[in-house]
């Protein structure tokens, strides 16, 4: 048996805190490649890969509103999966690039897999037609050459880089997707943090932010109210934030953001309830925050990101 080969034990948990070593990753696919002869067994796996192994993310990422809130929702909870890499969403003009910046050398069959999955993932949620612009992998040229590679992405592959990178048209990552479900995502969302929370129990942004994200929910936030509740002053409060070079008020803001994206998605929510539920004092605040963090309206924002499918509402 392969587990047995790779000294890796036979037991199955649900629980994303709960993770193989990048070590143990790399003895079991090496027993894979070895057992079944599949140079590139990486891609094979990728084709079985559900939503539901990427535990709340992967709920999530089948109820985001566009390939863009796929995407930038992957780098903002992929921790919950994976600690091996950052990953990023860079705009550039008419082009995004999904990029994943190694924090560890991982096999390159985790490398495979994780790529093959998105790209299948996106075609699943958008067109089986959708392909990448281009994509470049972290992980050397394999021996037996890159045709399975060309095959299954119908797109550009390169290797050897120094960040593996996904290049996409911003087109397509902005066209509305059919199983959207805003209020789904947000439930996932919140259980994503959560995780994230305890992951970085120690880590006073992600417990600040948490506390910040939670609060806004039952509608009132205040830096007091916050501090009072991680048991701390709120000048420590300040003081731990600045030695990680930021501030209440910027991940208050952060938060706002995202939250108020996902509402603005949403037609049941008019955009002055949603001004209160983050705690503005009045639409024209919320409006020229939103302006600050997007350089849009909300009702720009609504008309345009929603593909029109959500009806604007006066501010």
């Amino acid at each position: 048996m392969v587990f047995a080969r790779a000294d890796v034990p036979l037991s199955f948990s649900n629980d994303p805190l709960k993770r193989l070593t990048v070590d143990a990753m790399a003895r079991l696919f090496k027993a894979c490649v070895e057992a079944t002869g599949d140079p590139y067994f990486g891609l094979t796996v990728s084709r079985f890969i559900q939503f539901s192994n990427l535990h709340a993310l992967g709920y999530a990422l089948a109820a985001s509103d566009t390939l863009m809130d796929f995407c930038k929702r992957l780098a903002r909870y992929y921790r919950v999966v994976s600690q091996n890499s950052v990953v990023l969403v860079v705009e550039e003009g008419e082009r995004v690039l999904l990029r994943s910046d190694p924090l560890v050398e991982m096999c390159p069959e985790t490398e495979d897999a994780f790529v093959g999955f998105l790209i299948l993932a996106m075609r699943q949620l958008y067109k089986p037609s959708f392909n990448p612009i281009a994509i470049a992998f972290h992980r050397p040229a394999p021996t037996s050459g890159s045709a399975p590679y060309q095959t299954l992405f119908c797109a550009p592959v390169t290797f050897g880089a120094a960040s593996t990178t996904l290049e996409f048209s911003k087109e397509d990552l902005t066209q509305p997707l059919i199983g959207a479900c805003p209020d789904l995502a947000l439930v996932h969302d919140k259980i994503a943090n959560d995780f994230l929370a305890q992951l970085d129990k120690s880590d006073v942004i992600a417990a600040t932010k948490k506390k910040i994200a939670d609060s806004l929910l039952l509608g009132t936030c205040t830096r007091e109210q916050i501090a009072r509740e991680m048991a701390m002053s709120e000048t420590t409060l300040q003081s731990k934030l600045a030695q990680r070079d930021t501030s209440f008020q910027v991940l208050l803001d952060e938060i706002r953001a995202e939250l108020a994206s996902t509402y603005l998605r949403q037609a049941k929510y008019h955009i002055t309830e949603i001004a209160f539920l983050l705690g503005f004092s009045d639409t024209s605040n919320f409006a020229r925050a939103f302006r600050r963090w997007t350089g849009r309206s909300p009702t720009e924002f609504r008309r345009n990101d929603a593909g029109g499918r959500i009806p604007s509402l006066a501010e």
